[in-house]
């Protein structure tokens, strides 16, 4: 499958490990390729679907001066979306706490913006998911945040995780786009290329 992308070198820059394990599920030959200290700050009048996107395709800008041809490159940025409020990744364990103690009950959306990028061309998009969680106790909180570590995670939480096992109550969207790279649709568009 997706024999069309043959000609180019795919770049995987990220060192995320579900982003990793997803891209491998796809079945295509990649290199992680990651730069130390991208800026990952956005204008303030973006909101929502627009953060990740612009962030993602600021991520890819850093790496253009080092591309060569034939070399097609893929970033991402995922957020969680609350209220009208960002939630990146936690400061700390109190950080994450407070953060699912904000999601508990409540429905949030996840975004996550792509961009492919080679010497000639970038492409970007987004993908939405709705999450639902139910109400989670304290004990539970702490018991995932001391187990998990989830500082590296988007709203600090991993749906694939125990959180998400007992805590997610539905989904609409892309299952794969919560864990951070909507697979389906990067697959989509990588068919297209």
């Amino acid at each position: 499958m997706l024999g069309n992308l043959d000609k180019y070198q795919i770049i995987l820059a990220s060192n995320s490990p579900r982003r990793k394990e997803l891209m491998s599920g796809l079945g295509v030959d990649y290199v992680v390729r990651t730069l130390p200290d991208v800026d990952e700050s956005y204008p303030a009048d973006l909101a929502g679907a627009e953060i990740p996107e612009y962030i993602s395709r600021e991520k890819a800008d850093a790496y253009r001066s080092i591309m060569q041809p034939g070399e097609l490159l893929i970033t991402a940025d995922t957020i969680v979306w609350l209220d009208g409020k960002v939630l990146g990744k936690p400061e700390g364990r109190e950080g994450a706490v407070e953060m699912l103690r904000s999601l508990s009950g409540k429905s949030h959306q996840v975004f996550t913006g792509v961009c492919l990028t080679t010497t000639e061309w970038q492409k970007s998009f987004t993908a939405a998911s709705d999450v639902e969680f139910d109400v989670l106790s304290e004990e539970e909180i702490r018991y995932y945040v001391d187990k998990y570590q989830p500082m590296d995670k988007a709203g600090a939480y991993g749906v694939q995780e125990w959180i998400g096992y007992i805590g997610v109550k539905s989904i609409s969207g892309s299952f794969y786009n919560i864990m951070g790279l909507p697979i389906q649709k990067l697959y989509g568009e990588l068919k297209k290329l």
